[in-house]
């Protein structure tokens, strides 16, 4: 049975709903950045990493959303992808999605496990 790595990423709170964080795990390497989304009271998190190019999707520090803040938007080619289940809605990749990673809140603290990348 495969063992979890569990890491505190920040409390949940420091994150506005809807807002992102991207974050790394000790020891990652290149590209094993990932970001998490507070989406109306839940939590997601995802591999910073487009299925269409292999590239980073922001281009600035915790900048995952559109400007409306309604889609995850990869700053590199303009493709769209749904905060609650990161699949492509438009763009270069449409039905495609973002790796996702488990997470959950523990009394206020959002906890992702590392293990868990899909």
């Amino acid at each position: 049975m495969p063992e979890f790595e569990r890491h505190v990423i920040c409390r949940l709170a420091e994150i506005s709903d809807p807002g992102t964080r991207g974050f790394s795990l000790p020891g990652a390497q290149f590209p094993d950045e990932y970001f998490l989304v507070h989406w109306y009271r839940r939590v997601y998190a995802y591999r910073n990493l487009c299925p269409h190019a292999g590239r980073f999707l922001n281009f600035k520090p915790d900048s995952f959303l559109t400007r409306d803040h309604t889609l995850i938007i990869c700053a590199g080619h303009g493709a769209l992808f749904e905060p609650e289940s990161g699949r492509c809605v438009a763009g270069p990749c449409v039905g495609q999605a973002l790796d996702s990673m488990r997470v959950t809140v523990e009394d206020d603290q959002v906890v992702v496990y590392s293990d868990a990348v899909s």
